[in-house]
């Protein structure tokens, strides 16, 4: 797979509910660096698997809808917006946010994000 292919594929898959999805596509050194309307966060491999749990108890489908995707080498930058169904709403897209991020993948596996959001 390309990198492009990789990035299409945790995008595509609903991989932000699905901890099984995400444990084959991030590497185990994986670092995301995220600048948010929140501020700055961080996080690891483990940090990412916690977010998920939470997404899950909270959402019950996420759908990425990405408007710009380039590779060059091992880097893939893309932007999307990221909608979610909630328990309380399940007929109804909600727009979590809007989103910028660039992936350096490395052993074929997500290595480092560099993230910038606004949530809506």
């Amino acid at each position: 797979m390309t990198p492009k292919d990789i990035v299409l594929e945790f995008y595509k898959s609903d991989a932000l509910l699905n901890k099984k999805v995400v444990r084959e596509l991030l590497h185990p050194e994986f670092t995301i660096d995220w600048n948010s309307s929140e501020g700055f966060i961080q996080m690891n491999y483990q940090d990412m698997m916690s977010l998920i749990d939470q997404m899950a108890i909270a959402y019950i489908r996420s759908k990425i809808r990405i408007s710009h995707i380039i590779q060059e080498n091992n880097l893939v930058s893309l932007r999307f917006s990221h909608f979610v169904k909630t328990i309380e709403n399940p007929r109804e897209d909600m727009l979590l946010g809007n989103f910028f991020v660039i992936w350096e993948i490395k052993d074929d596996k997500l290595f480092k994000g560099f993230q910038m959001s606004y949530f809506s």
